[in-house]
């Protein structure tokens, strides 16, 4: 580079008096002529996109510098060596990332197999009879879920109507709210409280909440003290305020009675047509709620484990509320705003009160808490959702109940809900609003216009 920039050797073809070539030497030089005197020529640098080999100008005048050439256009690769490096380098990054991902998924199928491999199925084997209390759709569902785990299996469902009783006997169908859905062979009902109980391994109590205190206080006595009940209903008692662990064996006379909660995000009629779910069961017997894991695991029913019985349990109950919160948005057509907004709300809420009467809040991030929250509250299968829509719709709420056929927990759930908050002094905006609505105290457009004129408060 430094010899580039030296000047030329003198010689008599480079330094004379006359007058400079109009054919300077082949290459980019700037020729100094001073008149009278001789011409100086100083060689420049070489540029390939200047055609001129020298520029001539007097002694003290400005020089400008070579034109800058012109960059490149995008179609033009100056470089096409480095093109064809960097698709190597990229093409060798996303085979990378492949290998990691497909040895992460692999670890995974092999940790997923030999925990499968490890797995008891002693309790279903030694399992010779489970009883359903009730003959609504989830326990309709559940029986049918468990018949199908083992065909030696006796599932006894104690039903209250005669003639949905004849119907899965005589035709192993529900007529009342699986019509179309055949039930197992191993699946029989009765209507006699001890004829059912005799001999089970097991019971899946389905009975909703409100009645659930009466319906067990009449078939105590056929109950064995060492069965174990596994509660399906969610709510809470309207003047009690009690949840399923403490009605269970309080109506039965027993405290001892083994206890276990299952919930979670399930439709029944998704249940019934073998949908992948995913569900939670919790008892504060470690041992019995892996046996009943046991029991309902299957290809197409995912049973998770948990001692927080309370968290389960409020959560179960207060989603119903929330969902009917959810409805009531959508039948006023507030937007998708609004929904996220309330729904994010009342789950803070929900949070708020469980974590106060001593459950866990990951259990409320869980699937029992926020799976079965976004359920309930964004599908049109949900029954409390579909009440809150009627309602957000300018429904009455007695015209609504009237024409379901199966029971909104929600609906009785609410009010007890706020008593419950007022004991715990734990403040509930969104579900004190659909309490008021129920009661017909509020209207959804006045519950609205309060709940938007509550003070700015920080996220907590």
């Amino acid at each position: 580079m430094a010899s580039l920039l030296e000047a030329a050797p003198f010689s008599n073809s480079m330094f004379s008096t006359s007058t400079p070539s109009r054919h300077p030497p082949n290459n980019l030089g700037v020729v100094l002529n001073f008149p009278q005197k001789p011409v100086l020529y100083v060689p420049l640098l070489h540029s390939p996109h200047n055609t001129s080999s020298g520029v001539v100008c007097q002694a003290g005048a400005a020089v400008d510098p070579p034109p800058t050439p012109p960059p490149p256009s995008p179609s033009q690769n100056p470089n096409p060596g480095s093109t064809s490096t960097s698709s190597i380098a990229l093409e060798r990054t996303k085979k990378d990332r492949r290998k990691v991902v497909r040895l992460a998924w692999e670890k995974l199928v092999r940790w997923s197999r030999s925990l499968r491999s490890k797995v008891k199925t002693d309790v279903l084997e030694r399992t010779n009879k489970v009883v359903v209390l009730g003959g609504g759709s989830f326990g309709t569902a559940m029986a049918a879920h468990v018949a199908s785990r083992k065909a030696q299996l006796e599932v006894s469902m104690l039903v209250r109507d005669p003639h949905v009783c004849q119907s899965i006997n005589e035709k192993h169908y529900n007529c009342k709210y699986f019509p179309e859905h055949k039930l197992p062979g191993n699946v029989i009902a009765t209507t006699d409280a001890k004829t059912a109980l005799c001999a089970a391994n097991f019971c899946l109590h389905a009975v909703p909440v409100q009645f659930s205190s009466s319906f067990l206080e009449n078939i105590a006595d056929y109950v064995d003290p060492t069965l174990p009940f596994i509660s399906l209903s969610k709510g809470l008692e309207l003047n009690t305020l009690r949840t399923m662990s403490q009605i269970i064996p309080q109506a039965l006379r027993n405290p001892r009675q083994p206890y276990i909660v299952l919930s979670g995000p399930s439709f029944a009629s998704e249940l019934m047509n073998k949908l992948p779910t995913a569900m939670v069961v919790a008892s504060k017997d470690k041992r019995m709620a892996n046996a009943v894991q046991q029991l309902l695991a299957s290809r197409n029913l995912r049973i998770n484990t948990s001692s927080d019985v309370t968290g389960v349990e409020i959560a179960g109950a207060l989603k119903n509320v929330l969902a009917i919160a959810a409805g009531i948005v959508e039948g006023m057509n507030l937007g998708n705003n609004s929904m996220a907004a309330l729904v994010s709300q009342g789950c803070s809420e929900i949070r708020w009160l469980a974590t106060k009467m001593g459950s866990k809040s990951t259990t409320i991030t869980g699937l029992s808490g926020t799976g079965d929250i976004m359920l309930t509250c964004f599908v049109n299968l949900s029954r409390n959702r579909t009440v809150g829509v009627r309602l957000g719709s300018g429904e009455k709420l007695d015209d609504i109940l009237s024409s379901m056929n199966q029971v909104a927990e929600g609906v009785s759930t609410a009010g007890a809900v706020i008593a419950l908050a007022q004991k715990y002094k734990v403040k509930m905006p969104v579900l004190t609003a659909v309490a008021r609505i129920i009661d017909n105290e509020l209207t959804p457009n006045k519950a609205v216009l309060e709940l938007m004129g509550l003070p700015q408060v920080e996220e907590v």
